[in-house]
């Protein structure tokens, strides 16, 4: 039945292929055309030029136009453009013109001379002077297409010898400072001697120098004030002199640096700001002006690194801004500066600016409620309700306290269930503080942004009827600190979670005795140790073309509690306070790479994941909530949740199907094509392989090996996600292509059906 399925398949493939190859767009290019199919450029080198490919690719980019989008050999675009001529086209056609149809280039539109002249342009602007650029045809009568063949001859580029600061009198150099500046920069310049003349490093140097000035005072210069002048005929063999110097008539103002004379701090700017009735306190020589305490400027002090007396500095400023908005207290941050005239004793040298920072706060209090609608894939479906209170700057230092309240029900319904439910209550509550507690002031040492201690306590109940009852308690300290706009870290030096098991059921204790291993990673519920994560996210560059993400997590637990851990009677592990405590460590790796192919919203996005959980010490196995699953809507989408192994695992007791699938090793593989649709909504074809397994044989099958390649689950499928400004709803049908115990088997009659909200990696 397999291979059957298999040959119809392929056949419908073929079929499919040959249609479409059979609507072939010769006969719709008229009898005077020839269809262009694109350029190529060709680079002879003499020379040995650095870096020919990129020389090749940067004056490939420049041909033009571009000829029409060619599929696996066809045009599909040029294709239904073509069908929608007709006078009578269907829906079809109409709607993939729309979609994808292309206007035909031809031969005749292609202008050779241009393109040559466009080519020769940016040759001069790289240094090759003395190039020559040919182009020719290669025509194909019989497909009625033509290719544009562009020759380039490389000259030798001119080299730089001297980079040289001119000033336009002595008078000037005598008396302003922005020429010693200038001299100064040329240190950290990338135009070194033997650099080819390149225009385009030319602009880079100006944007240098012009941050370079700034970032000493210089508030008011522009890069446009900059002028580069190259001299090629003092020197033999093809060199250059780069001369820098000030456009004439720049003002005397963009010349001359300016000092902070007064920072002035607004921390409440609302609606009923009254002037008359505020105060002013100075910390550190800044002054903070409110109506009353709103906020403490002994505490906001440490986030303005802007101070009277300094260069005006707008990286100072930018980190000024971006620390206070990591605060959390407040929604909008204005900096202003003032030119001050009357201040200038000597112009000519220096000047001043007064700044003044405006705060808006965000609203002190707010209450969230979120319902949401739960279906999982063992048939439970029921509500979940969660309400979330914040309260921002509860002791006026910008501390935040949240407290959330949930609420579940799930019932679990169909044909082969025994209508069993589950019961979920819980209240997690968590204080903030912009600034690390116990550790001194650090703060300073942080430019990009303030770090964070957080403080974290939760209490869950949950109850899963005819099996079990939990009570899970849970405690955290966390520091949290953005080392850069893309790089984050999280430690928590101390974490507790304990987890106690209750009202267990004749089923579920049957469950557990047939599973020592299964029973053993339930009874060590006392958790306590230490976690690290580390976070290297690009997502938010969307300019540029390749962004990684990468996240790694690293655990260790029992390591203090050792020293204090006594032998238990009846077992040889340890206890404190009478708790068998687990004792592991664990880390993994999650990365990403997001690729974009074009402007349009075409990407391509692999991901690897790789974990290990090793149990040591006081634990044979690894606390069940510390362990690996693998399988559904953000892991291997053609499987259930923890439909996969460990291994080859396939367990026949249904009782025992969620709770024995879970191991100590994951890894992971996953690979999707994204697209654009209409508007919002947009798909995905994507391919994922993963499983999980044991570090022990307690299970048949779970054992990791060498044969762990052969053992991966396979599956592919399609997916619609609507994407409303970053909030996106995601549909994935997915069918497997490979089960653990099995060959390759295209199963299409058991696709799983994933919905989730947000991408999933």
């Amino acid at each position: 039945m397999q291979v059957s399925n298999h040959k119809y398949l392929l056949a419908f493939i073929t079929v499919s292929l040959l249609s479409f190859y059979s609507c072939s767009v010769k006969k719709y290019i008229p009898e005077d055309e020839l269809l262009y199919t694109g350029g190529e450029v060709i680079v002879k080198d003499s020379i040995k030029i650095e870096d020919k490919k990129s020389l090749t690719y940067e004056l490939q980019s420049l041909l033009y136009p571009e000829p029409n989008k060619k599929v696996l050999g066809f045009y599909p675009g040029l294709l239904y453009h073509y069908k929608a001529q007709k006078e009578k086209i269907g829906f079809i056609v109409r709607f993939m013109n729309k979609k994808i149809g292309e206007k035909p280039v031809y031969l005749s539109s292609v202008k050779t001379e241009n393109t040559e002249s466009l080519i020769e342009n940016r040759l001069q602007n790289s240094g090759f002077f003395e190039s020559e650029v040919t182009s020719s045809l290669s025509k194909d009568s019989s497909s009625k297409t033509a290719e544009v063949i562009y020759e380039i001859i490389i000259g030798k580029p001119y080299q730089l010898e001297n980079y040289i600061v001119e000033i336009d009198s002595v008078d000037e150099q005598d008396s302003l400072p922005i020429f010693k500046e200038l001299r100064s920069s040329l240190t950290e310049t990338k135009l070194k001697k033997g650099s080819p003349y390149d225009l385009s490093a030319f602009v880079s140097e100006r944007e240098r120098i012009d941050q370079y000035l700034k970032k000493r005072g210089y508030y008011n210069f522009n890069s446009n004030f900059i002028l580069f002048q190259a001299d090629t005929n003092l020197n033999q063999n093809k060199k250059y002199n780069l001369y820098l110097k000030l456009k004439l008539g720049v003002p005397l103002k963009s010349k001359v640096p300016y000092r902070l004379n007064k920072v002035e701090v607004l921390p409440n700017i609302t609606k009923d700001t009254v002037t008359k009735n505020q105060t002013s306190v100075i910390v550190d020589s800044i002054v903070f002006i409110q109506n009353k305490v709103f906020f403490k400027p002994n505490r906001l002090q440490r986030f303005i690194l802007i101070k009277p007396k300094q260069f005006y500095d707008p990286v100072l400023s930018k980190y000024t801004s971006r620390r206070i908005s990591s605060i959390g207290t407040y929604k909008f941050i204005n900096i202003d500066y003032t030119e001050l005239d009357s201040l200038n004793k000597d112009s000519m040298k220096v000047r001043y600016l007064d700044a003044e920072i405006s705060l808006f706060p965000l609203t002190k209090r707010s209450i969230r409620a979120e319902l949401q609608g739960v279906t999982k894939s063992n048939n439970f479906t029921g509500p979940n309700v969660g309400i979330t209170y914040i309260s921002r700057n509860v002791f006026k230092g910008g501390e935040n306290f949240s407290a959330t309240g949930k609420v579940g029900y799930e019932k679990q319904f169909g044909n082969n269930t025994n209508g069993s439910n589950s019961f979920q209550l819980g209240l997690s509550t968590s204080m903030s503080y912009p600034r690390l507690l116990f550790l001194g002031n650090f703060e300073k040492y942080f430019k990009h942004a303030v770090p964070k201690t957080k403080i974290n306590l939760s209490v869950d109940y949950f109850r899963r009827s005819q099996l079990y009852t939990l009570n899970s308690y849970a405690t955290s300290l966390s520091y949290i600190w953005n080392a850069s706009s893309n790089i984050s870290h999280q430690l928590d030096p101390i974490k507790i979670n304990y987890l106690q098991l209750g009202n267990r059921s004749d089923v579920f204790n049957s469950i557990l005795e047939g599973n020592p291993f299964l029973k053993r990673s339930f009874e060590q519920q006392f958790i306590a140790g230490l976690t690290y994560s580390f976070t290297f996210n690009e997502l938010t560059k969307t300019n540029q073309k390749g962004r990684f993400n990468l996240k790694f997590n690293f655990d260790l637990a029992g390591n203090t509690l050792s020293l204090f851990g006594k032998k238990q009677e009846l077992d040889s592990t340890k206890s404190v306070l009478g708790l068998s405590y687990a004792q592991y460590i664990k880390g993994d790796i999650d990365l990403s790479y997001h690729y974009k192919i074009t402007k349009k919203g075409q990407e391509v996005v692999g991901r690897i994941f790789g974990g290990i959980g090793i149990p040591y010490g006081n634990s044979t196995s690894m606390p069940y909530v510390k362990q690996y699953f693998s399988g559904g809507a953000y892991s291997v989408r053609a499987f259930q949740i923890r439909g996969i192994g460990p291994g080859t695992y396939n367990p026949t007791d249904e009782n025992n199907l969620f709770f024995d699938r879970s191991g100590d090793i994951k890894l992971e593989g996953n690979f999707e094509y994204r697209f654009p649709i209409y508007s919002y909504l947009k798909g995905a074809l994507f391919i994922d392989a993963g499983n999980i397994w044991n570090l022990n044989n307690s299970l048949e099958g779970g054992l990791f090996t060498s044969e762990f390649m052969s053992q991966l689950g396979i599956g592919n499928g399609f997916g619609l996600r609507v994407d409303v400004q970053g909030f996106v709803i995601r549909l994935d049908l997915a069918t497997p292509l490979k089960r653990p115990a099995s060959n390759w088997d295209f199963d299409y009659q058991n696709p799983v059906f994933n919905f989730a909200i947000g991408y999933p990696f």
